[in-house]
């Protein structure tokens, strides 16, 4: 049986956590269970699933989310102590952290600090804090397992081999709704259409994350921190049909690669059991991959149209705080686009002055507090941009 601690619960990678958990109830139970301000849902799943503890991102809601639960049995917390909270359960073996954004940071690093088995889907803490996280891991005797489906593949493709017969890492990426997309094009871009993924269900930051290519740009960063592995060894890959997750290229010139139906529960599924599997072919409305049914396919993309993955290792050869301010000049700028502030094509160009701005603004990251003022100081100047 995994005890399950889940941060960030109502979010998409929380429900289809849950989902799992509902339909392997011999296999997995739920301990935790957190999340922002969807109080109604998160009181919904807590009658569910009997959690030992709950906690919401506010400190103000916590009496409203206690009345909802209305069960005397279950802690409720709140805030930045309700992470922590979660993250350290002693009932907990693996801790889901699945808050978006730079806020899931906190319950990333409790978790780490209390020695837990971390199935990782906010890419954000490894892209803001990479050399802090890792080092708390290794100090506790932590354990990261990525729940993306990019590097579950990689860490599926990895096992066995030895890290000097690696000669690159290679990240797919579907290309998102506007890979054969001009300039021209994408000046016309709403947020409906660059909310319409054609492959993933994922939520508005990450689904435009994938429009503009910064969500493999995040990617790159997580692996090269995941796999102790140089930037400039990370290539991309367009593969529209998301079959293959990743592949790892080996010195004698043979690949590596793991593939599946574009269905996050098989990623999560990993991060939770490995090495187990557990049994998804089972269960009723889990996509199934027909390698007879289309070719694979491959494509470059236009490194100039959508240029994120370069300034993320830009950002990464910068060091420091680079990486948790170029995170947190995109997260600002998302918002904004989807409040309809800023264009589409906007992102990618604030994101570009952004890293020119951060040659010089010598950030640190040295602990926590250095992280939050890099982050703090990407925000800033995001806001004013």
């Amino acid at each position: 049986m995994i005890a399950i601690s889940l941060l960030g619960s109502t979010g998409s990678i929380g429900r289809q956590c849950l989902d799992l958990a509902a339909r392997m109830p011999q296999r997995l139970r739920i301990v935790g269970l957190g999340a922002g301000r969807s109080l109604q849902e998160l009181a919904a799943q807590a009658r569910r699933f009997r959690p030992v503890a709950v906690a919401c991102e506010r400190p103000a809601d916590q009496a409203e989310l206690r009345r909802l639960i209305d069960d005397p049995t279950i802690e409720v917390g709140a805030g930045a102590s309700g992470q922590e909270l979660l993250a350290s359960l002693p009932s907990a073996d693996t801790v889901v952290a699945a808050v978006v954004g730079f806020a899931g940071l906190v319950g990333t690093l409790a978790a780490a600090r209390a020695g837990k088995r971390i199935a990782l889907a906010n890419k954000e803490s490894l892209v803001a804090a990479g050399g802090l996280l890792t080092g708390v891991v290794a100090q506790n005797g932590a354990c990261l397992l990525p729940v993306d489906s990019e590097h579950a593949a990689l860490h599926q493709c990895l096992v066995g081999e030895d890290p000097e017969s690696v000669e690159r890492l290679w990240l797919t990426a579907s290309g998102g709704p506007f890979r054969a997309c001009s300039r021209a094009e994408l000046t016309q871009v709403s947020v409906a259409a660059a909310l319409d993924h054609p492959n993933w269900s994922m939520g508005p930051k990450v689904t435009v994350d994938s429009a503009t290519m910064m969500n493999k740009g995040l990617e790159l960063i997580e692996a090269a921190w995941l796999f102790n592995v140089d930037p400039d060894r990370i290539a991309i890959a367009v593969h529209p049909t998301s079959v293959v997750h990743s592949m790892v290229e080996f010195v004698d010139g043979t690949f590596k690669a793991q593939l599946g139906a574009p269905d996050m529960r098989a990623a999560i599924a990993y991060a939770l059991s490995a090495p187990a599997r557990l049994p998804l072919l089972g269960c009723e409305g889990v996509a199934r991959w027909n390698p007879l049914a289309a070719p694979l396919r491959f494509e470059s993309y236009d490194q100039d149209l959508f240029c994120a993955p370069d300034l993320c290792r830009e950002a990464l050869r910068l060091g420091g705080g680079a990486p948790a301010a170029l995170n947190a000049i995109n997260e600002v700028l998302v918002a904004r686009f989807l409040a309809s502030e800023l264009s589409f094509l906007a992102i990618s160009e604030h994101l570009s002055r952004g890293v020119d701005a951060l040659v010089t603004a010598a950030l640190g990251a040295a602990d926590l507090d250095a992280v939050i003022a890099a982050d703090g100081w990407g925000r800033r100047w995001a806001s004013a941009a």
